[in-house]
């Protein structure tokens, strides 16, 4: 196949300690770690997709959410996050009404339950309930 090809289509994202997010990615959260050739991280995740992590310099923390993460138990997963050290409880409640876990609970028309938490960078990213 010639000319624009969509299968092995990435995402991607900057951070400012390589290190710090090669161990936040592999074993705080349990992704698929790499380092490639060019020295930054291939991150695998479990349903087959990649991300690229790259360090840059003047790295700027991502504003909006570059990761989202389903689960069945979001209660127990913030949980987990909280004792692996994880902050989820990030915004303050005039930006998002959130219990004292972080966990900003949906109505099922408006979106579903939801915490965010930051990586080493700064950058957002969230664990949802699965719909």
């Amino acid at each position: 196949m010639t000319g624009f090809q969509t299968d092995r289509a990435f995402s991607g994202f900057s951070v400012d300690d390589i290190d710090a997010a090669r161990q936040f990615y592999g074993e705080t959260l349990g992704l698929t770690v790499e380092t490639n050739p060019m020295g930054f991280l291939d991150i695998t995740l479990p349903s087959g997709g990649s991300i690229l992590a790259y360090a840059k310099p003047n790295h700027e923390p991502a504003s909006f959410t570059i990761l989202n993460f389903p689960v069945d138990d979001i209660d127990g997963a913030v949980d987990e996050l909280n004792a692996k050290g994880v902050k989820t409880k990030i915004y303050s409640d005039d930006e998002f009404a959130s219990d004292e876990k972080g966990i900003v609970r949906g109505d099922g028309v408006h979106g579903p339950d939801i915490a965010w938490f930051r990586d080493p960078a700064g950058n957002v990213l969230a664990v949802l309930a699965a719909s």
